[in-house]
């Protein structure tokens, strides 16, 4: 098959990944898409997306439209006479009128095997909800939210102590070689497309601050899983003072806990880290961020701040406490 004149609509890093693999192969983007630069991070400066980063670096030129109702942006890809547009973690909605533009249609790289995980969050959701394995779909891109037939997917395993980012970072490899993979032969895939079955289907909705707070009610498995699942982002926490307490890392303790253990009570400190009743067992606290402060190892942490977690006591503030202060 001949190469592909295509344009590559895409935001963040899970995105830049699949950009590049298309770079290195033989087919031509001729333009990108990518979501208008936007303020971020302390000190609240404009900043680029790696998308775009990248494509300037590769002097290909960018367009940042706000979104793509508009008649003027529409024109401009139908002058481009696309072959396909390929869409990854773009983070806007592609309307009808967009997806019948290229000639083969639209394809989206998901970090999901789908009909699992539609939406935002798949890489968080996967792990949150204790799954196993997880992978990658390129997809011909309909109206629906994830609903368009399959061209290719590959599983990946999840590892028992993998994070979010660590597992992201190996979706986005994966992703990125199944992209060119199906782009070298796409009227072959397109002819065998596979419509996504009706049962299995769950959404992994956005991920908010809120959700990042630990409830110590639940189970040390779930707890476990939520701190792995939102590290690098959103990060678990608990109020301490009415500030957010960042817990990064922890580990299930293979002690059972004691029915009169009140959740969120401190059983242990020590250097090997904070261990906290839960609902049915014991979650050890190994790494943390003070508000307003670094990410440390709970030893680093406890020998400038010796008295501040004691046995006995909830970790941070009350379980009640209104989840808006963070």
């Amino acid at each position: 098959m001949k190469p592909l004149r295509l344009a590559f609509a895409g935001t963040p890093d899970f995105a830049a990944a699949s950009l590049q693999a298309v770079l290195d192969s033989d087919h031509e983007v001729v333009t990108v898409l990518t979501q208008p630069d936007r303020a971020a991070g302390r000190g609240k400066k404009v900043q680029k997306s790696p998308v775009k980063l990248l494509a300037e670096s590769h002097a290909i030129p960018v367009l940042q439209p706000e979104n793509l109702k508009g008649e003027e942006i529409r024109q401009q890809l139908r002058d481009l006479n696309l072959d396909v547009l390929v869409v990854v973690a773009y983070g806007l909605i592609i309307p009808q009128a967009v997806l019948d533009i290229p000639r083969l249609g639209c394809l989206n790289v998901h970090g999901s095997l789908l009909p699992r995980w539609r939406g935002a969050a798949p890489i968080q959701r996967a792990i949150t909800m204790g799954d196993t394995e997880t992978g990658n779909t390129i997809m011909q891109m309909e109206a629906g939210l994830d609903t368009g037939p399959m061209l290719l997917s590959e599983a990946l395993p999840i590892g028992d102590a993998e994070t979010g980012g660590e597992l992201h970072d190996r979706l986005a490899a994966q992703g990125a070689r199944l992209l060119v993979t199906v782009l070298n032969d796409l009227e072959t895939y397109l002819a065998n497309a596979t419509v996504q079955p009706e049962d299995g289907v769950t959404y992994a909705h956005k991920l908010s601050k809120a959700e990042a707070r630990l409830d110590f009610r639940l189970p040390t498995r779930a707890l476990y899983n939520r701190i792995r699942a939102f590290n690098p982002f959103p990060v678990t926490w608990v109020p301490l003072n009415g500030q957010p307490m960042r817990i990064w890392q922890a580990s299930e303790s293979p002690l059972p806990g004691k029915d009169d253990d009140e959740p969120g009570q401190i059983l242990k400190v020590d250097d090997s880290g904070i261990q906290v009743a839960t609902g049915d067992g014991i979650l050890v606290l190994k790494e943390l961020q003070l508000p307003g402060k670094r990410r440390m190892a709970v030893a680093d942490l406890l020998r400038g701040n010796p008295d501040l977690f004691k046995v006995g006591e909830p970790l941070g503030d009350a379980l009640d406490m209104h989840s808006g202060d963070a």
